[in-house]
Formats: C-alpha cells, sequence, structure tokens
C-alpha cells in the first residue's frame, strides 16, 4: 500500500465521512481525495516524476496532509521538513534529498526566502495559505499546473519516504521508508492497540513526526483527524470532549504538563480509548499518575526514525496486573516486541544474549529502513552482524518485556563502575519537585567521569540539591548518586522534544 492508499480504504467505508477537521471546519473523504488527485496532477504539470522529491514544510495543517496523499498518487517522494529546525539544517536536507518542489506555510516565508537560492534544483513553490513573492499561491498552483492524473503503479521496496533523523548531534542524515515500512507500522499499530470503529484521533503533537504516521491507520479505519494548529493543552483537553477523541498522541514532557493543568481532573475523558506516549524515557511515577488521573488508556510505542514507532508496543492493558491493579513493576519497560518485527540483545562480538543480560537493542525485519540517503558507510555501520543496531542499551525480561536502560553514548563509567544515566534519571523523576532530569558524565581527575545531574523543578516546587542527593543513594546507592546535581528552570531540548545532552555537557563545562 501507497500512501494514499490508507486515504483511499477509508473512503471506500463512506465518502462523505468527514475526514479532516480543524478550526471548526470539517472536510469530507470524498472531499480530501478529490484535493489531493488535483494535487497530484499539478505536481505532474510541474514536471515532477516518479521518484522525485516533494517537501513540506508546515506546521498542522490539513492542506499540508492532504499534499502527502497528492505526492503519493504522482508517485513522488514525501519529504517531511520540520519547521523548529534551524535554516542551516533545513537547507542541508532539502540538498541531500534533492528536492524540486517545497510545499510551505506563509509564516516560514523568510526561512524559504534565506534557502532557496542555495538550492537550484528546487525550482518549485507553492504557498499553502498565502501570497509570497516568487512562490504560487496553493489555489494558483492548482488551478494553472493542472493536468490529469492517473493511479502511478508502485511496490512495496519503493521509496515514499526520506526522513531527516533528528539531528542532536552532527550532521543529520536522511532515513529512507518504503511503502513496506509504512504498512508494517500501520499493520502494527492496528494490531497492538485498541481501536474498533470510527476512530477519532486528535493531532497536536507535530505531524512530521510520529503524529504524521499515527494518522494513517486511523485513516484506513474510516476514522477522523481533528488537527490542530498550535499546541494547546486546555484546547486539547476541550477538543477531546467536543469530538469525543478517541486516540492521540503526547511525549512525556507534554503528558506531564497535562497532569499539571488545571483543568484536568474536571475534563471528560471517557472517550479515550489510546493515549500514546513515547519518543523520550517516562517517569513511572509520573505514568502511574496519568494511569490513575487520565485512565486506563496510556499506550507506550518505542522506535526510531530507522524503523518507525513499532520496535515495541505497550498495549494499555499491558500496564496493569489480572487483578486491575497497576504493574507498577512494568511501568519502566517499553513494552513487547512487535508482532511484525524480530528484536534481540546483542554482545559485544555480535553474539545474542540470554533474557536478562544487558547488550545493545537490535532489530530486523519489514519495519527496518531501506538505508541512510547517499550514506552507504553510515548504513553498514548500523547494520552489523545482520541486524539494524539502535544504539539503545536494554535487555528482555522473564515475560517478554524489552526493557531500555541508556542510550550506549550516555553510559557514565565513574570509579570503573558503569552506570546507566537513564536509571538515575528515573529515581530522580520520582521525587515531586522534580519535572525533568538528565545525568551526563563530566571529566574527572579521580573518578574518570563525574555523575553529574541537572534538575527541573516542577512549577511551585522546592529541592535542595542535598535533598535530591539523599533521595537517590536510598534508591540506588552511593556510586549511582549524582556527585554534583544543578538546579535549571528548563532543559536544553531538540525540536521535537529530546533533551540535548551534548548542549548540557557544554553549559556544565562552561560553568553553567
Amino acid at each position: 500500500m501507497q500512501l494514499a492508499d490508507y486515504l483511499d480504504k477509508g473512503a471506500s467505508l463512506g465518502g462523505d465521512r468527514p475526514c479532516l477537521t480543524t478550526g471548526g471546519q470539517t472536510r469530507s473523504y470524498a472531499e480530501v481525495q478529490r484535493l489531493s488527485w488535483r494535487v497530484a496532477g499539478a505536481l505532474r504539470g510541474s514536471g515532477i516524476e516518479p521518484g522525485d522529491r516533494v517537501a513540506v514544510l508546515s506546521g498542522n495543517d490539513p492542506d499540508a496532509l492532504t499534499c502527502i496523499f497528492g505526492i503519493s498518487r504522482a508517485g513522488a517522494v514525501w519529504c517531511p521538513v520540520n519547521p523548529r529546525n534551524e535554516a542551516a539544517e533545513n537547507r542541508q536536507l532539502l540538498e541531500l534529498f534533492g528536492c524540486r518542489c517545497l510545499f510551505f506555510q506563509e509564516r516560514f516565508a523568510p526561512l524559504v526566502q534565506r534557502i532557496r537560492g542555495e538550492l537550484p534544483r528546487l525550482t518549485e513553490l507553492v504557498c499553502l495559505d498565502g501570497e509570497v513573492e516568487g512562490a504560487w499561491t496553493f489555489d494558483e498552483w492548482l488551478e494553472r499546473r493542472a493536468t490529469p492524473q492517473q493511479r502511478v503503479p508502485r511496490a512495496g521496496d519503493d521509496l515514499c519516504m526520506l526522513a531527516g533523523t533528528g539531528g542532536t548531534t552532527g550532521v543529520p542524515k536522511g532515513v529512507r521508508l518504503t511503502a513496506t515500512n509504512m504498512l508494517t507500522a500501520t499493520a502494527t499499530t492496528l494490531m497492538s492497540y485498541p481501536f474498533g470503529e470510527s476512530p477519532r484521533y486528535l493531532a497536536l503533537a507535530p505531524l512530521t513526526h510520529s503524529a504524521g504516521v499515527l494518522t494513517f491507520p486511523v485513516l484506513a479505519l474510516g476514522g477522523e483527524i481533528v488537527i490542530m494548529p498550535n499546541p494547546d493543552l486546555g484546547e486539547f483537553l476541550r477538543l477531546v470532549q467536543r469530538h469525543r477523541i478517541t486516540h492521540a498522541f503526547l511525549p512525556p514532557t507534554v503528558i506531564y504538563g497535562l497532569l499539571d493543568h488545571p483543568d484536568l481532573d474536571a475534563a471528560d475523558l471517557t472517550s479515550l480509548r489510546c493515549l500514546w506516549y513515547g519518543a523520550a524515557p517516562m517517569s513511572p511515577a509520573r505514568l502511574e499518575e496519568a494511569l490513575t488521573r487520565i485512565g486506563p488508556v496510556l499506550g507506550q510505542l518505542f522506535g526510531q526514525t530507522e524503523a518507525p514507532n513499532m520496535i515495541a508496543t505497550m498495549a494499555p492493558a499491558d500496564h496493569f496486573r489480572p487483578d486491575g491493579s497497576i504493574a507498577t513493576e512494568r511501568l519502566s519497560a517499553a513494552g513487547r516486541p512487535s508482532p511484525l518485527t524480530q528484536v534481540a540483545v546483542l554482545g559485544d562480538g555480535g553474539a545474542l544474549l540470554p533474557t536478562g543480560e544487558r547488550g545493545e537493542i537490535v532489530v530486523r525485519g519489514p519495519l527496518v529502513m531501506d538505508g541512510y540517503h547517499e550514506a552507504p558507510e553510515a548504513t553498514a555501520e548500523v547494520s552489523g552482524h545482520g541486524w539494524h543496531h539502535t544504539g539503545d542499551i536494554g535487555y528482555l525480561d522473564e515475560d517478554g518485556f524489552l526493557h531500555i536502560v541508556d542510550r550506549a553514548k550516555d553510559v557514565v563509567i565513574t570509579g570503573g563502575f558503569n552506570v546507566y544515566s537513564a536509571e538515575v534519571e528515573r529515581a530522580l523523576l520520582a521525587h515531586p519537585a522534580v519535572q525533568d532530569a538528565a545525568v551526563v558524565g563530566l571529566p574527572h581527575e579521580k573518578w574518570g567521569e563525574q555523575l553529574t545531574a541537572v534538575v527541573q523543578p516542577r512549577a511551585g516546587a522546592r529541592a535542595s540539591e542535598e535533598e535530591l542527593r539523599v533521595f537517590v543513594r536510598e534508591r540506588l546507592g552511593g556510586v549511582k548518586t549524582p556527585k554534583r546535581i544543578e538546579l535549571w528552570p528548563d532543559l536544553p531540548r531538540s525540536k521535537i522534544g529530546k533533551v540535548l545532552k551534548p548542549d548540557i555537557k557544554q553549559r556544565l563545562a562552561e560553568g553553567g
């Protein structure tokens, strides 16, 4: 299946069903289909051939999402561009991908103007919602470039998406994702989480990220996508109630904000079937709070751009014991390996490790990318021993749940002991005054590396460095207790909300 096939599958259940809703305006499946065909025809009229790259630079917007299906119908390759990226990073990605056409929103026109002169292959610019010098308006482009478009035959191993990696270190790479990769992710989602009839998905998280891929299973079932152009937790709660939302995705930091929101306890969230969380580790203590206050609807997904979303899945029911009580011992797990993906733990030299032993998490199967774009050496580096190497350290427990201990590069060696920073972070996050935490190792003459923690306190809460140090020591012992703890009002984060440990190390080395 190609990306447009998910839309068409939903439309086959009824063209008049609501498809995309934003700002109180709803488009039916038939309307979205027609517009996507017009986009495909205009792409053909613009000289876009099957296999060409077409970028979308936009916030959450129904026209932008519809253009993705038009790109698919034209046989072209969708290149999502994160609007939170720096201009230089977006220029690098567009150049690497060889994009010939760019759809963008007017508010990103200054960014486009800064980079367009350095991209000679980018000849077709289309502004989705305004007038920008040197670019088509969306309506004018659809009319002037109109050409009849027929379905373009594409195979499962054909490229359908080129996605940039997170880019937290160095120059980002392009991940080659095929139609089979997307089909595997979509099928796994449908197999692993509760859906039922007529799902309604609320897109607060950026559609350029996991939230975009999660729309495909909803559309395949004829569901409705309610799009939030701007992130607002109060509005999120209101829309859940108004539209009887069944599914949504929020990263852990946003769920923390939701738990701290004054309107949460009064909100009617009974329509929710699955509130996905992922993209970063979540505090078990706050997850338990969410299961109690939001409801037994939290569902975890673990993946990465190279194996989108579904390496391991943890359905809402997996958070509970058979007697209905919360399985607190399981809340730090990433879930069970997904049914269409092989997951293993490798030791040094590529040996498979038994249950309970820690090593690098590796995966293989139809979920795994086709490789890094025009980077054979980087592809070979992550593909040793016949597996895709995730860079995460973890283990499988006796019940088959995958536990992520840390990123390989984040292990701190202090006094000859390996300390997994994520374990220390979880201990800090269990303190009621801690909103978020990051643990790093800094060079130290005596210890080799000094275990150092930076803590973001919760709003209105107070905790001293010594209080936090005692709190960790009681849970993990002296070796795993940070020798240095600093309190910062916020932690540096990437465009998708991940904590940037290299930035933290640099600030600490420079004196905070």
